[in-house]
């Protein structure tokens, strides 16, 4: 049976048709979820995309969190779904509480669009185990409010547990504490970061790389080998 990976669409979101290509070119089915629609289809997996849901409205991922769509998700990567929230998406996890810290205006307050370079930390989660620990990856990055921030005993947490995915390398882009680039849960189901892998998915588009590929082919073996 072939994986059927979510992606879902709020009011303001920019990326999910890059998500669903990225899934598709990796091998799994796409399947479209819309905010509204509490409904996710038979999905093995579901993707939060990048963009500006809700115009960024209170705060970047705010009100997304309210649609209906986020009360059976939440649920469901409670249960052990597993779910990849990018840039907004991951926004998202975090107002949801399914991923720990919160995200600020980058701290030189300009939006920044660029390729960048991370380092893989942990490589043992559904969204990472095709790339190696410490593997160095590049990436596109765009974002205004990108900046993770936690409290020290979170931090210290995150640390301790192996829960800190991604760092940035060759600068901070966005003054995250500990150059933190994305985080997992302590099961590892739920990834979240800034970057944009699916950009970097063929040679053609983003960083004209396929450091990103490696997202969705993880979570495809994932739940083939479950």
């Amino acid at each position: 049976m072939t994986t059927r990976i979510g992606v879902v669409t709020f009011p303001g979101t920019l990326d999910d048709q890059d998500a669903l290509r990225a899934v598709r070119i990796a091998g799994a089915e796409p399947v479209s979820l819309w905010h509204r629609d509490k409904d996710l289809h038979q999905v093995d997996a579901v993707v939060l995309a990048g963009g500006f849901s809700y115009g960024d409205y209170l705060r970047a991922g705010a009100i997304s969190r309210f649609s209906p769509v986020m009360e059976t998700l939440i649920e469901q990567a409670k249960a052990g779904m597993p779910v990849l929230g990018i840039c907004n998406g991951f926004q998202i996890l975090t107002e949801a509480h399914l991923l720990p810290g919160a995200m600020l205006r980058n701290n030189h307050l300009h939006f920044i669009c660029r390729d960048q370079k991370l380092r893989v930390e942990n490589a043992e989660t559904a969204w990472t185990s095709d790339y190696a620990p410490g593997q160095e990856i590049s990436v596109p990055l765009k974002n205004m409010d990108g900046r993770y921030t936690a409290d020290e005993r979170t931090l210290d947490e995150l640390e301790a547990e192996g829960r800190v995915a991604f760092r940035y390398l060759d600068g901070n882009p966005n003054g995250s504490l500990r150059d933190i680039a994305g985080i997992t849960n302590a099961a590892g189901n739920i990834v979240g970061l800034m970057p944009h892998p699916e950009h970097a998915v063929e040679p053609l588009i983003g960083t004209g790389r396929t450091d990103g590929l490696g997202f969705f082919t993880s979570i495809i073996k994932k739940l083939v080998n479950a």
